[in-house]
């Protein structure tokens, strides 16, 4: 697997959030891309970035001012690129309810413009970030993911130079800069941490999981698949208890569009799902398959979803305190 990058340009989308740098990190010090493009919209994170990853220590390292809802710069920015990971996205909740239009603009249009500029410049294999809140969403932000979920899915179909196009969802990141963590570690010395419901369960994942990950699927990927990590849950309660111990939780309420609970395989999934040791695969129909899922097994006709709340690994609150201090 090592040598997924070897003489490859790779580009990655929304390169300066959370996932971006880590995985610039990951694959700068293990991969050894014959170049490494970052995309993003935002001069002052690119030039943060920059100070950590210098274009005069790492000699293959591009940065690209860009965005995604732009065609024509996105095909400056794919010429001659062999792997996208498209991680661009607005992804807070509140906002994409109170801003429809622009979530629409980077989520759907956005994913359907990488789409098109990957196709018309031969990108060799594209890999999609998607979220928890795209199965079964009662979001906007989720809506728009599973939008975006089904096209780079549908893509497949369309590639007269054969690009394969993949999807990763996985669930929240922790400790990135949507998480909850930075918020309960600001309430720590004042008494109270808010809690919208106590019997509210979340998945986790960490960053270095998260990038691990999609380095391994775009190392597997045919093109077509939607690979869900097996990961932990946790309590929201348990997390607030290992960050904040000295507070007095506060019950405030579920905020519009969230769940109490996520799921990553909807019930309704099952059928085109097969399980792995690590994983969880599933094979739209729309995109041919067959031969190509040795070493997984179909989910049991009664399967009724992976939830962070039927799950069978569970992070203690001990285990979360660790997470958030190391």
């Amino acid at each position: 697997m090592k040598d997924i990058f070897r003489d490859k340009t790779v580009l990655i989308t929304g390169g300066t959030g959370s996932f971006g740098k880590r995985f610039t990190e990951i694959v700068l010090k293990e991969y050894a891309p014959k170049k490494l493009i970052i995309f993003s919209r935002d001069e002052m994170k690119q030039y943060e970035m920059s100070n950590v990853f210098s274009t005069a220590e790492y000699k293959n390292i591009r940065y690209f001012i860009g965005d995604v809802r732009d065609p024509g710069r996105l095909h400056r920015a794919f010429h001659n690129v062999d792997i996208v990971i498209h991680a661009a996205a607005l992804k807070i909740v509140p906002a994409a309810e109170y801003n429809p239009f622009e979530a629409v603009r980077t989520n759907v249009i956005g994913a359907q413009n990488v789409i098109n500029t990957a196709i018309d410049n031969g990108v060799e294999k594209v890999i999609a970030l998607s979220t928890d809140k795209a199965a079964n969403p009662i979001n906007l932000y989720g809506a728009t993911k599973l939008c975006a979920e089904k096209m780079f899915i549908a893509a497949n179909n369309y590639s007269p130079r054969g690009a394969k196009f993949s999807v990763v969802r996985y669930g929240n990141v922790f400790g990135s800069r949507g998480s909850v963590v930075p918020f309960f570690k600001e309430c720590r010395g004042k008494g109270v941490v808010p809690i919208t419901d106590k019997r509210m369960t979340r998945f986790w994942i960490t960053l270095d999981e998260g990038v691990n990950f999609v380095l391994q699927c775009i190392n597997d990927m045919n093109g077509g698949e939607i690979f869900i990590p097996k990961i932990s849950s946790m309590k929201v309660t348990d997390l607030a208890e290992a960050i904040c111990p000295d507070c007095e939780q506060e019950i405030t309420g579920i905020r519009a569009g969230e769940k109490l609970h996520e799921t990553l395989v909807p019930g309704d999934d099952g059928i085109h799902t097969y399980e792995y040791e690590d994983r969880f695969i599933t094979y739209p129909y729309v995109v041919d398959h067959e031969g190509k899922k040795d070493g997984g097994k179909p989910l049991d006709p009664a399967f009724e979803g992976y939830r962070s709340d039927n799950n069978t690994q569970w992070l203690s609150p001990e285990e979360l305190r660790k997470m958030a201090y190391d």
